[in-house]
């Protein structure tokens, strides 16, 4: 698993003294009062002041003070060390985990690999991608997903009648 964890891409600045403008990649955005730092290119960064705006978050890093500063930030990403990572609830995978597992069918057919999750209202829904470059969409429920082994990266899967 990686060192590190990607929670959140710059998108913009905010103001003139250095504040950027955050999306966030996690489900709780309040999570970034409790942070103390965060990586950006594998460099440490202390957060100076945190605030959010609808579901974007503005952060004040030490370091950044002018808007010409933060202008070079912008698209990059924003990281935390795995430690500081909240504990999740069982059967509750971070989707840089989950990223690049082999999927299986329950009869041992290899469908692919997972290349992207996105979220629904109701459920995430994985993206896998064969070697062919064909995309399976699978609902990220119980009756599909039977089983996540991160340890062996792989994922196996119960392909109910019109999935594929």
């Amino acid at each position: 698993m990686d060192k590190y964890i990607e929670i959140g891409k710059i998108v913009n600045t905010y103001g003139i003294k250095g504040q950027l403008k955050i999306v966030p990649y996690t489900d709780n955005i309040k999570r970034f009062e409790k942070l103390k730092k965060i990586y950006i290119n594998e460099k440490e960064y202390l957060i100076e002041n945190v605030k959010y705006i609808k579901n974007i978050v503005i952060l004040k890093l030490q370091g950044i003070n002018t808007i010409e500063q933060a202008e070079e930030y912008r698209n990059l990403y924003m990281y935390i060390d795995r430690k500081d990572a909240i504990k999740l609830p069982k059967d509750t995978y971070f989707i840089r985990d989950l990223i690049g597992i082999e999927v299986y069918t329950n009869d041992g057919e290899k469908l692919g690999i997972i290349d992207d999750i996105f979220k629904t209202g109701s459920n995430d829904v994985y993206v896998v991608r064969n070697s062919l470059g064909k995309q399976i969409l699978l609902p990220a429920i119980s009756s599909v997903i039977e089983k996540i082994d991160l340890e062996n990266k792989k994922v196996t899967v119960n392909l109910i009648k019109g999935l594929i």
